[in-house]
């Protein structure tokens, strides 16, 4: 009975300041209207890449699964078509364009991006810059056999136009329910999502009924153009893998992770193993000594550290200098389409492959 009360008193208090940040949310939204209209009729220019570009991204702060979505397109064009991609390199302490190379760091290109080259790397150029119009004219004039680009993260950056957008949605926070900043979590109004040409929901239930999936296609089908395809996609968690070597069998971990959502990654971690901590930092949270100091007090002989890809890339070098890298391991993680799969790779070849080798021989 308690904790249905404090649910209830939760739930109440969040209506409450919803309600009261409510006109300040119509206002954003209004204002970020008026934005896209003045981009669709011209008043605003977009830029037109030379490459064939899919843009990946998202109506709500924080994450929903946008850098396994690239990895993912990644894995299924690589052997297809030469490929870069471009993201803004959040948190990174450059400025402009900027190629990964062997001695990129999370501070030069962000942790994502790093993560993309690490994965990848010579398969694929990874390039960060702010101005994705500029990052995708440099690419072209550096690397004109590039056929397709892939833009991490630039639903709302409408100075580029891409071919094809490909909108996320979270299924445990769909847009359909929440409302635009400040009153919620959205970069902007619901109607955004009538620029997607196919929307993944993520982070889905392994085993999602065909009847729940119905309903979530008709909420998301309301702001969406006739015909706009959706699939759903859940996460999938690997074997952990070592720092410094192989797979490993932990028993006893201790959970780091400085990510936007961390629940899904403690949720695998607390039914798989023995967690005997959780330390959870802010997404894009910039690792250092103390970090690792104050953490290594929970690490006890047959104990190892779990963290995600994403926080690796910048603890490898911290550990690693340490001499603690073969206590840390991380989880891989990847897109799991299930059934969807089939679909989805015939949308992919449909909506992606085959104009992108249309447009790399001229057709129009």
């Amino acid at each position: 009975m308690k904790n249905k009360r404090n649910n209830s008193t939760s739930e109440g208090q969040h209506h409450r300041t919803v309600t009261l940040l409510q006109p300040v949310a119509w206002l954003y939204e209004g204002i970020t209207a008026l934005r896209t209209i003045l981009y669709d009729q011209g008043v605003f220019s977009s830029f037109t890449p030379a490459q064939f570009t899919v843009s990946v991204g998202n109506l709500t702060v924080g994450g929903t699964g946008k850098t396994p979505m690239v990895e993912y397109l990644i894995r299924y064009f690589k052997d297809k078509q030469k490929i870069a991609t471009l993201s803004r390199g959040y948190g990174r302490s450059t400025r402009g364009f900027v190629l990964a190379d062997p001695d990129a760091t999370a501070r030069t290109i962000g942790d994502e991006p790093l993560q993309y080259f690490q994965k990848f790397g010579e398969e694929v150029k990874v390039t960060v810059c702010e101005n994705r119009a500029e990052g995708s004219r440099q690419i072209s004039t550096l690397f004109p056999h590039i056929g397709l680009l892939l833009l991490d993260d630039a639903y709302q950056h409408r100075g580029i136009r891409p071919h094809v957008n490909i909108l996320l949605n979270d299924y445990n926070r769909p847009f359909y329910r929440d409302h635009p900043f400040p009153a919620g979590y959205l970069r902007e109004g619901r109607s955004g999502a009538s620029r997607a040409d196919a929307v993944v929901v993520t982070k889905c239930p392994a085993r999602l009924a065909a009847e729940a999936k119905e309903e979530i296609r008709q909420r998301i089908s309301r702001y969406t153009r006739p015909g706009t395809p959706v699939f759903f996609a859940s996460v999938r968690y690997e074997q952990p893998v070592g720092y410094s070597s192989g797979a490993k069998h932990p028993v006893e971990v201790v959970a780091l992770a400085g990510i936007a959502r961390a629940e899904p990654f403690l949720d695998y971690l607390r039914d798989n193993f023995k967690v005997l901590k959780e330390v959870i930092y802010p997404d894009h949270h910039d690792y250092g000594p103390s970090d690792l100091e104050s953490l290594l007090k929970y690490v006890k002989k047959g104990t190892f550290v779990v963290t995600t890809e994403k926080d690796k890339v910048k603890l490898y070098p911290l550990a690693t200098a340490a001499g603690v890298a073969d206590q840390f391991l991380y989880l891989p993680i990847r897109m799991d389409f299930g059934t969807d799969q089939e679909p989805f790779a015939q949308w992919l070849d449909e909506a992606i492959q085959t104009p992108m080798l249309e447009a790399a021989r001229g057709i129009k």
